[in-house]
């Protein structure tokens, strides 16, 4: 019988360092997206709440707690982001495990919000997009989700089929920026 290994979105995908910024795949865990049922929105915050330490998030957010991180993942949809959800949350939701589809990569560094500005078609700077905001977006030519963790440091997430192309794409736009001092 042959044995079938996991490998990451990213497998085979060198870490970057190019001048003051660095690219790297996320640590891989759990992806599971949360669609309330029509009604349950309260219920399922309260449960989400309950059961991780972190609510619903609102449009354009993302709440991190606890090991766990939820973002606004697009019109009454956020995902889970770290732990297994709670078989309670499917009382109020239908959980879909995303955990194989998405590529996920950090880009941090002096600079990251001038580097996405090359590939994204929306205001990223921290007085637009604060730590904590997340949004679904064109990037280059893919559609992706980016997520603030900090002043200089954002996730990036784009479907499994596009992950070479991210990096590639990320790194055209690092080593533009790296040019130009």
């Amino acid at each position: 019988m042959a044995e079938l290994l996991v490998k990451t979105a990213c497998d085979g995908l060198e870490p970057l360092k190019i001048g003051l910024l660095t690219l790297t795949e996320s640590k891989p865990q759990s992806l599971t997206t949360l669609a309330p049922y029509r009604g349950a929105e309260q219920a399922l915050d309260k449960a989400l709440t309950t059961a991780h330490g972190i609510g619903f998030p609102g449009v354009n957010g993302s709440i991190s707690g606890a090991g766990a991180r939820v973002l606004w993942f697009g019109r009454d949809l956020a995902l889970l982001m770290g732990p297994e959800p709670d078989a309670g949350l499917a009382k109020h939701a239908a959980l879909t495990d995303q955990s194989a589809g998405w590529a996920v990569m950090e880009l941090s560094g002096a600079g990251a919000e001038e580097v996405l500005a090359r590939l994204c078609p929306v205001d990223l700077r921290q007085a637009h997009f604060d730590i904590g905001a997340a949004l679904r977006t064109e990037l280059k030519h893919m559609m992706a989700s980016i997520c603030r963790l900090d002043k200089d440091r954002f996730q990036i997430m784009v479907f499994r089929s596009m992950a070479r192309t991210l990096h590639h794409d990320l790194k055209t736009a690092m080593e533009a920026r790296a040019a130009r001092g």
